[in-house]
C-alpha cells in the first residue's frame, strides 16, 4: 500500500466520525472539550460557527452524530452530543461584540423567501459580507417549521426567538406576513440580485380512504401541529388515532396528550424496524403512555350518523429476510374506536407560487431541478435549500444547505463560478504540554451515558408549553464530557524517527498498532495485531521506517486517542495533534461583489 496522505482533509476528517456525519461538519470534540473546561461561551461560539442554531439544535437535532460516535463502538450508548450541545446554549455568557456584525453594503440585494432555517443561514452568512439581506416569511413570526411543527414543550419559543434575533440583529430585514404569490413577479420587480427558496415543506400527505371527506375531525398532522402553536386549536377529542410513525407523528401523539386526550395510539402499518421516527422521540412518546400498535395498515374512515367513530384496519403480517420484507399478507381486521385523527404518514414541497413559464426546469415529481453541490436552479439566480430543496430532512440539513448557499450566492454575486468551492483543509497542532503531559484528558473514562432529566409525567401535562426535558446540571454535563473519546487528536507519526524498538506496540491497549512488511491491502489486513473489524475504514500506513523498510500500520477504526504510545515512544516519533477541519462558507470567499447587477426577468 501507498502511505497515507494525511494532508488530505478527508482522511483525519474520517477519523473524527461525529463530525464526519455532520451535515453541518461541527467541530464535536473540541467543542465538548470546552465544556469540560466550563468554556461554555467559547463552546457556543464554536457550535454556531457551522450549526448556527446551537440552543434550538441542542434540543431537537436528529442527531446524526451519535449513532457515528466512536464511544459507540466500545460501550452501548454513545456520547450525549446533542444535549451538551445544549449546555454550551444554557449556560453561555453574554454575546456582546462576539458576534458577527455587518460592514457597510456592498450593494447587492438578496431576497430569502421563507424564514426557516436554511434562509436564516443564508442571512447569517451574507449579511456579515455587506449583502442587503430580505426574508419574506407569510406567518406572523419567523422560524418556519422549527415554530410552527416542534411542539413547545419540547422547543420554548423563547429559545427559537433568541437565536432567531441573533441573526436579525446583523442587520438583516424581516418581513413577516408577506407571502410571495408570484416567483416571477418577485424577480422582475423586487431588483435582487439573488433570491434564496427556504420555503419548506409545508403540504402534508393525504389519505384518500372512504370516509376521508365525511368528517372535519380528521386532521392533517402539520397543519394541525401549526394551528395548536398559533393558539387556533386548544382541545382535541379523548380518544385519537396517529395514522404514521415519523417525527412529526410523535409530536402530534404528545400535543394530543397535553389537549386533553386520554387515549392516544399511533398506528404503524409495518413492524417497528422500519419506523421514521428517532429512538428517542419513541421512547419519549412511549414514557408518556402512547400506545404504538405494529402491522396494522388503514383501510377506511368509520363515520355513523356524520360523525367519526373509528377507523377499520387490516392486520398485516410479515415475512421478513435479513431485515427486508419478503412478503405480506392480511390476516384480519379490526374496528379501533377514536374521536380524532391525525394524519402524519409524510410532508410535500409546494410550488403553487412557482410560475411554470419562466424558465425553471421540474421534474417528473414537479419538484424544481436543483443543483445537489450549489442548490442553484435551472434560473441561474434562484437558489433552494432545506425542505424546498431535497424534501423533508431535517434542520441541520437546512443548516448546511443554507452555507452551501450562501457560498453560491457569494460566487455569482462576485463574478466567480458558482461550482467553485474554496479548497477544504485540515491543520494540525501538537497537544504536547510536556514529556507525558497532554493539554487534553487523555485516560479512558468508564462513566455511563448521563440521563437527562425531565418534568414529571405529573407536571408536564398542566400547560403545552412546559419544556419536559430540563438540561444537564454543570456536573453531569462534566461527567458526560469526560466521555468523550476525543477523536481529533490524532496519532501524528514520524516514520523517519522510528527506531522500530516495538516500545509503542508493547503499550498499546487495544492493539492498534502492527509493524510489519508492506503488501496489498488484503494481505496486510490478514497480518494486523488485531482483526479488522471496520473494514470501511481506512488503514493508516507509513513511508518505509529507516531500519527495516518495514511500515507502520494503524488500524484507525481501534485506536482511542489515549496518548499512551507517544508517551512511550523514546525519540517523539509519535505526537497527539489536533486536527481542525476546515469546511468553506461564504466568508472564505473573499468579500468583493464585482459583477454589474444581474438581469432577472
Amino acid at each position: 500500500m501507498n502511505p497515507t496522505d494525511t494532508a488530505h482533509p478527508d482522511y483525519y476528517h474520517r477519523v473524527v466520525d461525529c463530525q464526519w456525519a455532520c451535515p453541518a461538519h461541527t467541530d464535536v470534540p473540541e467543542y465538548i472539550r470546552l465544556i469540560a473546561q466550563q468554556r461554555y461561551t467559547d463552546a457556543y461560539l464554536l457550535n454556531r460557527q457551522s450549526n448556527v442554531f446551537p440552543g434550538i439544535l441542542g434540543r431537537v437535532c436528529d442527531r446524526p452524530c451519535e449513532p457515528a460516535c466512536r464511544r459507540g463502538r466500545v460501550e452501548d450508548k454513545p456520547v450525549a452530543i446533542c444535549r451538551l450541545k445544549r449546555v454550551a446554549a444554557d449556560l453561555r455568557g453574554e454575546l456582546d461584540g462576539l458576534l458577527p456584525t455587518a460592514p457597510a453594503r456592498n450593494g447587492k440585494r438578496i431576497a430569502c423567501i421563507g424564514a426557516g432555517p436554511a434562509s436564516l443561514t443564508v442571512a447569517n452568512d451574507l449579511a456579515p459580507l455587506g449583502y442587503e439581506v430580505t426574508i419574506f416569511e407569510q406567518n406572523a413570526v419567523p422560524g418556519g417549521l422549527m415554530r410552527s411543527n416542534i411542539p413547545s414543550f419540547r422547543l420554548p419559543q423563547t429559545v427559537l426567538d433568541e437565536e432567531i434575533d441573533m441573526i436579525l440583529g446583523m442587520g438583516v430585514t424581516l418581513t413577516t406576513g408577506t407571502p410571495i404569490t408570484s416567483l416571477a413577479g418577485l424577480l422582475k420587480d423586487g431588483g435582487y440580485d439573488a433570491v434564496f427558496i427556504g420555503s419548506g415543506a409545508p403540504k402534508g400527505k393525504e389519505l384518500e380512504l372512504p370516509g376521508r371527506s365525511q368528517s372535519d375531525r380528521i386532521h392533517i398532522g402539520i397543519t394541525w401541529l401549526e394551528s395548536v402553536a398559533f393558539g387556533h386549536i386548544g382541545s382535541i377529542g379523548k380518544r385519537v388515532l396517529i395514522i404514521g410513525v415519523g417525527n412529526t407523528a410523535m409530536d402530534c401523539c404528545r400535543t394530543s396528550l397535553r389537549l386533553g386526550a386520554n387515549s392516544v395510539k399511533v398506528m404503524a402499518r409495518k413492524p417497528r424496524g422500519f419506523f421514521k421516527a428517532s429512538t428517542w422521540e419513541l421512547e419519549d412518546a412511549e414514557e408518556e403512555n402512547v400506545e404504538i400498535i405494529v402491522n396494522h395498515a388503514p383501510k377506511s374512515f368509520v363515520i355513523e350518523d356524520g360523525r367519526l367513530t373509528g377507523m377499520l384496519f387490516e392486520e398485516m403480517e410479515y415475512q421478513l429476510e435479513a431485515g427486508v420484507i419478503k412478503r405480506e399478507r392480511v390476516v384480519g381486521e379490526i374496528v379501533i374506536g377514536c374521536d380524532d385523527v391525525i394524519l402524519a404518514i409524510g410532508q410535500e414541497n409546494a410550488f403553487t407560487w412557482i410560475e411554470r413559464d419562466i424558465g425553471m426546469k421540474f421534474d417528473k415529481h414537479d419538484k424544481p431541478v436543483v443543483d445537489p453541490v450549489t442548490f442553484q436552479s435551472s434560473l441561474p439566480q434562484v437558489f433552494f435549500g432545506g425542505d424546498a430543496a431535497q424534501g423533508p430532512k431535517n434542520i441541520i440539513w437546512a443548516v448546511e444547505h443554507g452555507h452551501q448557499a450562501a457560498l453560491s450566492i457569494h460566487n455569482l454575486c462576485s463574478g466567480a463560478a458558482v461550482a467553485a468551492r474554496p479548497a477544504r483543509g485540515v491543520t494540525l497542532s501538537s497537544r504536547k504540554m510536556g514529556m507525558h503531559e497532554w493539554s487534553y484528558k487523555n485516560d479512558y473514562t468508564i462513566l455511563e451515558r448521563r440521563l437527562m432529566p425531565h418534568v414529571s409525567l405529573k407536571e408536564r401535562f398542566k400547560k403545552l408549553d412546559i419544556e419536559v426535558e430540563l438540561g444537564f446540571t454543570v456536573e453531569q454535563a462534566a461527567q458526560e464530557a469526560q466521555r468523550c473519546m476525543n477523536c481529533d487528536i490524532q496519532t501524528v507519526f514520524e516514520a523517519k524517527l522510528c527506531i522500530e524498538c516495538d516500545a509503542c506496540i508493547d503499550i498499546c491497549p487495544v492493539d492498534c498498532l502492527t509493524i510489519t512488511h508492506n503488501g496489498e491491502e488484503a494481505d496486510l489486513r490478514g497480518r494486523l495485531r488485531s482483526p479488522a473489524l471496520e473494514p470501511t475504514q481506512l488503514l493508516y500506513v507509513s513511508a518505509p521506517l529507516p531500519q527495516t523498510a518495514r511500515v507502520m500500520v494503524k488500524d484507525e477504526n481501534l485506536c482511542v486517542h489515549c496518548g499512551l504510545c507517544a508517551e512511550r515512544c523514546p525519540t517523539a516519533a509519535w505526537d497527539m495533534q489536533k486536527s481542525t477541519i476546515h469546511w468553506p462558507q461564504a466568508a472564505d470567499g473573499g468579500e468583493t461583489c464585482r459583477s454589474p447587477k444581474l438581469k432577472t426577468a
